[in-house]
């Protein structure tokens, strides 16, 4: 199960892959994290799918990130009498609180939230832009719009708002009981859908505490402004371009991308990019060249991980959509520029022990060329702080908790292994170097860089390095080790 690339891979599961033997066949072709998207599954089909997981990883003895993501609250029109209506811009429609069905002069918008939010010259997208509608006249109950563009509207068509600042909580009710649920399962992320501004953290984090890590999912022109302030608040962040492409301005989402991405590797927060990496992958074994390019990007940006939405979960062909993405990340990281775009974007240490440690580290293992760096952790924390360097020699993370091991499946560059704790520095020095030789990163005669925390099982005490050399039987020489 080594991987010859640092980003990860996340794939989503569903009808074309949530088998035990589509989970396997995905997590050879080069899956790290399995996503399960609660919008189209059942607590039920959730908790056979994660037993199936788990059955994978047991059986590739290799830790494996499942990641839940939750609905959050879907936004839709309400019905018409005909089923459907004919509008043309210019077209003056009224959204309004009556739930009888409409017709071509007003239609039912089933969320209050919405209409107390509308104010004049705010828009409204219906069905992922192809209608947008622009608010000319409101009052206690009603919205009066006009139709910008598009030539028609049907029932229950999703309705997006970017203009406009929705006081509601980010978790229905159908949220909070799939979050009951997956929790129970003990998955690793929650990925929380619609998030407009930090406080919308607060609810989901009481009720998840450290159960599971907390994926926010940015794709909202509201959550961009307040990007820092949530970045704070999470565990890792993803660029959601789907809802994020609908909501803003096409061509403002690759430079949204690009500062996403930059602003999480300073904060040292894993950065997911998803949406349509390899949409025509659905129903065609072959990418185009632009999505390709796509996905190049990415890498070259440093995301700790890139996601497969509807390729892998609906698709035709849900390994080749995995195997390609694994071939272009390793193809893009053999490129001598790209380890010159990831060096020059490297972030400044910050001023703490662990960040100076795991700088130190990467400076130590580049000077000397070292074989790997390994580091020994309880939270991932220390994790976290070596992959936000973004060293060139990979990353071996070893953790005696099962969870922490199979959060960073997601984090860039990083092999994680589940490992009991050791109790004598030496006891350190010997598994360090036994994992390094047994998972393929050095061989006998080569040096690794160990950092860990004295004394020993003390959470957040990284504070010392030891170069030690892997002997013939791939073992750690005592004799021979420096600190």
């Amino acid at each position: 199960m080594n991987r010859n690339r640092r980003v990860k891979i996340v794939a989503t599961l569903g009808p074309a892959s949530n088998t035990q033997a589509k989970i396997h066949a995905l997590a050879l072709a080069g899956a790290d994290t399995f996503r399960i998207n609660m919008s189209h599954a059942s607590h039920d089909l959730m908790r056979q799918t994660v037993q199936h997981i788990r059955a994978v990883e047991a059986e590739l003895k290799f830790p494996i990130g499942i990641m839940v993501d939750i609905q959050g609250p879907k936004h839709r029109l309400g019905t018409f009498e005909n089923g459907e209506i004919d509008v043309v811009p210019g077209h003056v429609i009224t959204l309004d609180s009556d739930p009888t069905p409409g017709n071509s002069e007003r239609v039912h918008l089933p969320h209050p939230e919405i209409l107390e939010a509308m104010e004049p010259g705010h828009r409204l997208l219906v069905n992922d832009g192809k209608v947008q509608l622009q608010v000319i006249e409101t009052g206690d109950g009603w919205s009066k719009t006009k139709v910008l563009s598009g030539t028609w509207l049907a029932d229950k068509k999703g309705v997006n708002v970017p203009d406009s600042d929705i006081d509601a909580g980010v978790l229905t009710e159908k949220d909070r009981k799939d979050l009951e649920a997956a929790l129970k399962e003990e998955i690793d992320w929650i990925a929380l859908s619609f998030i407009q501004r930090p406080e919308d953290l607060a609810e989901p984090r009481k009720i998840v505490g450290r159960k599971a890590g907390i994926l926010c999912k940015i794709e909202k022109p509201q959550a961009v402004e307040r990007l820092d302030d949530i970045i704070d608040l999470s565990d890792a962040i993803m660029v959601a371009r789907g809802d994020l492409g609908v909501e803003m301005p096409l061509e403002l989402v690759p430079s949204i991308q690009k500062k996403m991405i930059r602003k999480c590797r300073r904060a040292g927060v894993p950065v997911v990019v998803a949406t349509q990496m390899l949409e025509s992958m659905i129903h065609s074994p072959v990418p185009t060249r632009a999505e390709v390019s796509d996905v190049a990007n990415a890498v070259y940006e440093g995301a700790d991980a890139i996601m497969l939405s509807a390729e892998s979960a609906a698709g035709d062909y849900p390994e080749d959509a995995v195997r390609t993405m694994n071939s272009i990340a390793e193809s893009i990281e053999k490129d001598k520029g790209y380890v010159d775009v990831i060096a020059g974007q490297r972030p400044q240490a910050e001023s703490t022990g662990a960040d100076a440690i795991s700088f130190a580290a990467a400076e130590i293992a580049d000077t000397l060329n070292l074989a790997a760096i390994v580091c020994f952790t309880a939270s991932g924390s220390t994790g976290l702080r070596a992959a936000r360097v973004r060293p060139e020699k990979p990353i071996l993370a070893l953790s005696p908790v099962a969870t922490t091991a199979r959060r960073m499946a997601m984090l860039w560059g990083t092999k994680c292994v589940i490992t009991p704790d050791s109790n004598t520095l030496e006891d350190v020095i010997d598994k360090a170097c036994r994992c390094a030789h047994r998972e393929g990163l050095a061989k006998p005669g080569e040096r690794i860089i160990i950092s860990v925390g004295v004394p020993l099982g003390t959470p957040g005490s990284t504070n010392m390095l030891r170069i030690a050399y892997i002997s013939e039987d791939g073992q750690g020489s005592q004799n021979r080790v420096a600190s």
